[in-house]
């Protein structure tokens, strides 16, 4: 029988090497609210423009409404990334567009504070994630989306097993301005051969 997560109140915790990616509280809002302000300048010119009220507590509620709604209705799974040392938030990682039938695919999205980038959690989050997704939820496909000079997402990709299949014009309105994006994908069975290859 399929697991699929979105039937449960909450999805599970997922822990990695150094990091547990957790579904979002209400209680998160502070840490969330101080790592994302100071890191605004590193964080705008790769997302959607920010809201007027993107840092404030009302802004905050929405979001996690929409989590709870996205969740329960199977369409997409947001976590926030947590260092398993001193439980710290470092950033956040989402499962969306998540469908099932012929396709089996989702497409994945991750931000990480300023101060943590460079010490291999988002590498560690991908990895949990990647698991989850070829494991419980049965997924076949995971794609990715990355403007061509975030050199640092294409890192996390790429070594995560992601393969670069084309580009796709003015993709996505990021921080105002329509950008090109990279479309990169995993695939279960390359995912399976590549561990394969590593325990042999």
């Amino acid at each position: 029988m399929l697991d699929f997560p979105f039937l449960r109140r909450e999805p599970p915790a997922l822990k990695g090497k150094s990091v547990t990616l957790r579904f979002p509280r209400p209680s998160d809002y502070r840490e969330w609210a101080a790592l994302r302000d100071e890191s605004r300048a590193f964080l705008e010119p790769w997302e959607p423009r920010w809201a007027p009220d993107e840092l404030d507590r009302s802004g905050w509620r929405s979001r996690i409404r929409r989590y709870r709604q996205e969740f329960a209705m199977g369409s997409a799974i947001a976590y926030l990334i947590f260092e398993n040392v001193n439980r710290q938030l470092v950033g956040g990682i989402t499962i969306g567009n998540i469908r099932y039938g012929v396709a089996q695919t989702a497409q994945v999205g991750y931000w990480m504070g300023e101060r943590h980038a460079g010490k291999g959690y988002m590498q560690d989050a991908m990895e949990a994630l990647i698991s989850h997704a070829f494991g419980a939820m049965r997924l076949h496909r995971i794609e990715a989306a990355c403007i061509p000079t975030n050199a640092r997402s294409i890192h996390v990709l790429q070594k995560a097993g992601f393969t670069r299949e084309g580009l796709l014009r003015s993709y996505l309105r990021i921080n105002g301005v329509w950008q090109d994006h990279f479309i990169y994908a995993l695939i279960a069975d390359d995912r399976r051969a590549s561990e394969t290859r590593g325990r042999s």
